[in-house]
């Protein structure tokens, strides 16, 4: 039957029960006593006793005057019996109108089949919601990838890893909250639409105010409305919110996504290592139950301390290029076209170097790595270092190939900030559409006296990847951007 007159058919079996006074949309709430996991796991408890579920019929067995189904809620699956002679024979005729996805509410005992399985033998049943469309039967399964991110309601119901790493993302946010207030933290939350996007350099959306005739931006970092608090006398703040950046899309980009930042006042860097290590640890034993996690056929530990590597000491072990040997950005070029790196539209040797570790060294990190000592000009928010000005304190966090997390000794001297600021509006004159914008609000925060302080940033998306050893991170985002459906 084709997928029409599969509806249709549906349609008739809605009229039939509306017909016989049955609304399978009725308004009043049926309260359950049990998940279907809670009558599995206390079974020798509940065994003769009435248990009321509810759930999505997940399959029909029909033999005769008795008919088995797997009932599924947001616990798992359990198998109900409904017989003739248990539910009355004009109740038992209903059956007839049942499909696989109607949702139903079934009360009645808790048995052990001959077969050893543990069901809820109905004494009563009702229709809570009857499902129109089909969907895709559990033998055949959702797979292709387009088509789960697209209808991930379908994904979620037929798909039991996609319920698991939901599941997962939502104990890994709640242990994020956990341990940063048990750190004596404070949760805020700063502007999504901004005058000016700041705080990393990335191409924001755009959107326009209509009453005040003003256009603003999706913001792209809440940095610097964080530091704003510190300037306030706020000293260990997070957040953790929705972040907008336009650029493309890949396994690890997405257009929307979820940040974590942080700060310390009074803290720098060595502080926020140690955090960052503290952290991961904590949600390693509370959400996975243990201190190693395995990606992309890796076993990882999390366990501190995590290794450390400058810069250019990750990218000499695995080039031989020594960095302070190369004099300029055209003899970078050099270098990274013998690489085979194109590095051809960057402007700076600092900026080179950083594409060729990102090709080269980047996927080879695979046990927790802090690669410290970036160069000034790919770092404009970070403190300089005091021994060499031309590199900041700042570090960025590999685990299994991929960036986790970003961090700095944060600048807080408003004249240098002020000057990086104008050389990043040089490289946007320049053509640079990623480059950061001069903040006059901030710079003005700053000169009333920011204190020293570390700052951390984690893509809450790509640490839900590492926990749940996904390759995407569609994977582990409920509703990612697609093209509309016409497009496809």
């Amino acid at each position: 039957m084709a997928g029409e007159s599969l509806v249709q058919h549906r349609l008739q079996k809605l009229l039939e029960l509306q017909k016989r006074g049955i609304n399978p949309y009725r308004e009043e709430k049926y309260p359950r006593t049990h998940l279907a996991e809670e009558v599995k796991g206390n079974f020798p408890y509940l065994e003769g006793q009435t248990a009321r579920i509810a759930g999505r019929v997940m399959a029909i067995r029909r033999h005769g005057r008795s008919t088995f189904l797997d009932l599924q809620d947001s616990s798992g699956k359990i198998q109900v019996l409904l017989r003739q002679d248990k539910v009355g024979e004009e109740r038992y005729e209903l059956l007839e109108f049942l499909d696989i996805g109607d949702i139903l509410g079934v009360s009645g005992q808790v048995i052990k089949t001959r077969t050893g399985e543990i069901t809820v033998e109905a004494e009563e049943f009702v229709f809570l919601a009857k499902a129109l469309q089909p969907f895709p039967e559990k033998w055949h399964g959702l797979k292709e990838p387009e088509l789960r991110y697209r209808f991930r309601y379908l994904d979620l119901i037929v798909n039991e890893r996609t319920r698991e790493i939901f599941y997962k993302r939502a104990r890994i946010i709640q242990g994020i909250r956990e341990f940063f207030i048990q750190e004596g933290f404070i949760e805020v939350d700063t502007p999504m639409m901004q005058p000016i996007p700041g705080g990393a350099s990335a191409r924001p959306f755009i959107t326009h105010h209509n009453a005040l005739d003003m256009d603003l931006y999706l913001r792209i970092a809440p940095e610097l409305y964080l530091k704003r608090l510190l300037v306030g006398g706020m000293e260990k703040i997070f957040e953790l919110g929705r972040c907008f950046r336009n650029e493309g899309i890949s396994t690890r980009h997405n257009p929307e996504f979820t940040l974590l930042e942080a700060y310390i006042a009074y803290g720098n860097l060595d502080d926020i290592r140690e955090l960052t290590e503290s952290l991961l640890f904590y949600l390693a034993k509370n959400v996975l139950g243990g201190e190693e996690i395995e990606f992309k056929g890796n076993k990882i530990s999390l366990k501190p301390p995590f290794q450390r590597v400058s810069l250019s000491e990750a990218i000499k072990r695995e080039t031989g290029i020594e960095w302070d040997e190369v004099k300029d950005v055209e003899e970078a070029k050099g270098v990274a076209r013998s690489l085979g790196v194109d590095a051809e539209a960057d402007r700076t040797k600092g900026e080179v170097f950083l594409k060729i570790f990102e090709k080269l060294v980047e996927p080879r990190l695979i046990q927790p790595t802090f690669v410290e000592d970036f160069p000034i000009e790919v770092s404009p928010l970070a403190k300089r270092r005091q021994d060499n000005p031309s590199l900041t304190r700042r570090f960025e966090l590999f685990i299994g190939g991929e960036e986790i997390a970003n961090a700095f000794s944060e600048l807080n001297d408003p004249i240098d900030q002020r000057e990086r600021f104008k050389e990043q509006m040089k490289r946007r004159e320049m053509g640079d559409e990623e480059a950061q914008r001069m903040d006059e609000d901030f710079l003005l925060a700053l000169e009333y006296g920011m204190p020293p302080a570390g700052g951390l940033g984690i893509g809450v998306d790509r640490l839900v990847m590492l926990f749940t050893d996904s390759p995407s991170i569609r994977e582990v985002i409920l509703f990612p951007l697609l093209r509309p459906r016409e497009e496809d």
